[in-house]
């Protein structure tokens, strides 16, 4: 028996695009039909039944839910921001602190509206100014019901999809670019942090809890060649330390968001940096279990990774960690493992706060389309009818008593 601490958070985590629908100003939305993509189209309907999804939530124990707020909705046009559509968010928050739902609210969750990627993106140093000036309006408005805050999610990600591999709007393949929108997303996070501690400062509030949803894998060397060596000593500080060094020396983490999926096993054959930075075993010689997208399912990762992020001395969020697999006891098999090693890091000296599982339920899963399932609930998308998975009841029942048999 395993006993999680009485003030842990246990949830899920949804974004507003993948479950909203219809988020037509989002810069994904033209892509989709351009790209020849999946379309997102009316996605889980959540905008609309939100407060059903939380009776859901309520219903399985969960006491804490990570959602992002829709840029795209918020200022359709540049400078022209939406009373109502912030009116529907604050409602939202309210939702979840009516059913005792801690909200922990992500301001940037991949999508931006189709202005700002028309006139540059996050390639311009004008993004910072245009994100502050989103984010103010949105913190003004819901800072007396929300406590943690979430600037950006996984930027590493967008940046290397989006502006070096060119698999994400707006495509680009261009590493000063990538550069410049990993520069530009830093700066924006510690801009952020101080913006949104001085609205709480300014009102008298309870002091905030801001952060990044940051992605980490776990770097594995499949041998011991001084290459592969290298290659995973590369791996660990530019994939996983380098953008929370960063922050961490500019004082702009109050603890750290941690999103962990799977393993990067590193296996490189020649000194090219192309080599050390990317190349992977391509021969199982390590085989482990995957999920529906070939992921590879590695729990002792996440152990891992929160050891190596313990040297920061900050509290530790898993803001996501999740499964997408056709066969239910898979995910609950997942949860079970990467649940003890959660633990496992706690008893080593990790302050983690928390858990939440990717995702409530099944969504709109960015290139890949509708196909794989991550959700605690099952979503019939022609029906948008909920049901809820054996999994997620068994999870409930760790949310309940703080326990894992």
């Amino acid at each position: 028996m395993i006993q999680f601490p009485k003030n842990f958070y246990w949830g899920s985590a949804t974004s507003s695009y993948q479950v909203e629908g219809n988020n037509t100003n989002a810069d994904w939305w033209p892509w989709e039909i351009t790209a020849g993509k999946e379309r997102s189209g009316a996605a889980c309907r959540h905008y609309e039944l939100y407060e059903q999804d939380f009776d859901l939530i309520k219903s399985l124990n969960h006491n804490a839910h990570r959602l992002s707020i829709e840029w795209s909705r918020i200022e359709p046009r540049e400078g022209e921001f939406s009373s109502d559509t912030i009116e529907h968010y604050l409602q939202v928050i309210k939702a979840l602190r009516a059913r005792g739902i801690e909200p922990m609210v992500t301001l940037h969750h991949f999508t931006n509206p189709i202005w700002f990627s028309d006139s540059g993106n996050w390639v311009k140093e004008t993004s910072i100014k245009r994100f502050l000036r989103y984010c103010e309006f949105v913190v003004k408005a819901l800072a007396p019901h929300v406590q943690f805050w979430f600037t950006i999610n996984e930027p590493s990600v967008y940046f290397s999809h989006a502006f070096l591999w060119g698999m994400w709007p707006p495509q680009e393949k261009s590493f000063f670019k990538m550069r410049a929108v990993h520069d530009h997303m830093n700066e924006a996070h510690v801009e952020a942090y101080k913006l949104i501690h001085q609205i709480y400062r300014n009102a008298a509030y309870p002091t905030p809890k801001v952060s990044i949803a940051h992605h980490m894998q776990a770097i594995v060397g499949c041998n011991d060649d001084v290459k592969t060596r290298l290659g995973v000593s590369l791996r660990k500080y530019l994939y996983n330390l380098e953008v929370l060094d960063y922050l961490n020396k500019h004082q702009s983490l109050d603890f750290i968001g941690v999103n962990y999926y799977s393993r990067n096993l590193v296996h490189v054959h020649s000194w090219w940096i192309g080599n050390l930075l990317m190349e992977t075993c391509q021969e199982d010689h390590h085989p482990l279990k995957k999920n529906s997208l070939g992921w590879a399912i590695y729990p002792d990762g996440l152990r891992q990774v929160l050891v190596d992020i313990k040297k920061y001395n900050l509290p530790v969020i898993i803001s996501e960690n999740g499964i997408c697999t056709s066969d239910d006891a898979q995910r609950w098999e997942f949860i079970q493992e990467h649940l003890k090693k959660v633990h496992e890091a706690m008893s080593e000296g990790v302050d983690v706060m928390g858990y939440l599982y990717w995702s409530l339920m099944d969504n709109f899963e960015w290139a890949h389309g509708y196909g794989p399932r991550f959700g605690l609930i099952d979503v019939d998308y022609p029906t948008s009818k909920r049901t809820i998975r054996s999994s997620a009841l068994q999870f409930s029942n760790v949310c309940k008593t703080g326990v894992l048999e």
